[in-house]
């Protein structure tokens, strides 16, 4: 990797964890926008939609880092076009959450250094072990982060359609994402480590909820 490269790999995992993140899409527009105004939510329901949407930003924080991690230790350029690619998109999601997090009136959790740090760990060991299992690791992440939106669909405030529109196109791109690596020649990953990274999840969406 060159220089040039280095830096702004650099860039890239600074502006995840500061929240300096640029769009390459328009943020997602719910259906009846060009006549909603946006609705005024509850105290209750405002602090449990950021705290959703915080917890889907940290989500898109460790993207950036899972990403990159994995574009670091592959030698496929295609590869590493892909897993660039990715991330781009993933980029999209970041800067998306980000504005919702702004529009709430929240933060983004104070533990986003940490969050990072610790998903390009697991992304560089993921990778050790080969394109077909740094792959397998990709779509397994995907599809669990696809039902963790799920679940958070059922649980936004209705009338938050800003958000719901967010969250509705994050699931389609996720999806997206997993059905790709799995063309791309990516394995089912056994049972223990699946379980793994969901217990790791839980404790990663319980945590950021508050922090």
């Amino acid at each position: 990797m060159t220089l040039d490269e280095l830096i702004g790999e650099f860039d890239r995992g600074l502006r995840s964890m500061t929240g300096i993140s640029r769009m390459s899409r328009p943020m997602p527009v719910p259906e009846a926008a060009m006549d909603h105004v946006e609705a005024e939510l509850s105290p209750a329901e405002r602090a449990h939609a950021a705290g959703l949407m915080r917890v889907n930003h940290v989500g898109e924080v460790c993207a950036q880092a899972l990403y990159q991690a994995q574009k670091l230790a592959t030698r496929s350029p295609s590869l590493k076009e892909a897993f660039d690619r990715a991330a781009r998109e993933e980029e999209d999601h970041l800067a998306w959450t980000s504005r919702r997090l702004q529009a709430l009136d929240a933060r983004p959790s104070v533990l986003n250094p940490l969050w990072y740090a610790g998903a390009l760990a697991i992304g560089l060991a993921a990778g050790r072990f080969g394109d077909r299992v740094s792959l397998g690791f990709m779509a397994e992440t995907e599809r669990q982060v696809e039902k963790h939106l799920d679940s958070h669909l059922s649980e936004l405030p209705a009338a938050d359609i800003e958000s719901r529109a967010v969250v509705e196109q994050m699931r389609d791109d996720e999806a997206a994402h997993g059905k790709a690596a799995t063309d791309a020649g990516g394995v089912e990953l056994p049972f223990p480590a699946r379980a793994l990274m969901r217990a790791a999840s839980k404790v990663m969406t319980r945590t950021a909820y508050y922090l």
